[in-house]
């Protein structure tokens, strides 16, 4: 299953029936996916939090702590889907006109290479 072949829609469709197999729609408020997603996201910076940033970007290299590291990733992207199920947001489309507005905020020409000029 590479990135490549699947598609959002597809995601959101094996979430949607995964919750709705254990009736799990009742639990899956606004605020209760975004608290799952803020503590799930804690649970990944806990893998980073008291190393250097060389030795995050070594964690690549570490078989057992890589997969910790995909496991919380997926937890994160599992309740970023649901949540944007549930409240009817077209993840491509916000991703899509934040860049955009991203873009016009930071040019390259101005930002290359660097965060602050």
């Amino acid at each position: 299953m590479a990135d490549e072949k699947i598609t959002i829609s597809e995601l959101k469709n094996y979430m949607r029936r995964f919750v709705d197999r254990r009736n799990w729609q009742q639990f899956h408020s606004p605020k209760n996916l975004a608290m799952g997603l803020a503590i799930e996201t804690g649970e990944l910076l806990e893998h980073f939090q008291w190393i250097s940033e060389q030795q995050s970007r070594e964690v690549v290299r570490n078989e057992k702590e890589m997969a910790l590291v995909k496991e919380e990733v997926a937890d994160v992207f599992s309740y970023l889907l649901a949540l944007t199920e549930t409240m009817g947001i077209d993840l491509s489309e916000a991703f899509y006109d934040k860049m955009k507005r991203n873009d016009a905020k930071y040019p390259a020409e101005k930002y290359y290479g660097r965060y602050k000029i």
